[in-house]
């Protein structure tokens, strides 16, 4: 599992505003340059928040991907999907 490069992903969406923008317009694309299996690529492109942290990614980094509308995340549904994968998903 690369669940490092899944929250340095996540850090860099916050951090860098062109692969922000780059997740927003192709993430597929934007995230090749992150050694990612394929089981992480599908969950996070498909916005599966619960999957992820089930992987060990972190919950509060995982937030930064809903703030800024990326990979079918908003605060309201990011929200209600992590409260889903039970204790520990805040």
């Amino acid at each position: 599992m690369s669940v490092l490069e899944l929250n340095r992903l996540c850090r860099e969406t916050l951090r860098d505003h062109d692969f922000r923008k780059a997740m927003q317009t192709d993430p597929e694309r934007a995230i090749a340059r992150y050694r990612l299996t394929d089981e992480e690529k599908r969950a996070l492109l498909a916005g599966d928040v619960v999957t992820l942290h089930r992987m060990g990614v972190n919950d509060f980094l995982m937030g930064y991907l809903a703030r800024f509308n990326i990979c079918g995340l908003n605060i309201p549904i990011y929200s209600e999907r992590i409260r889903s994968a039970g204790p520990g998903g805040h």
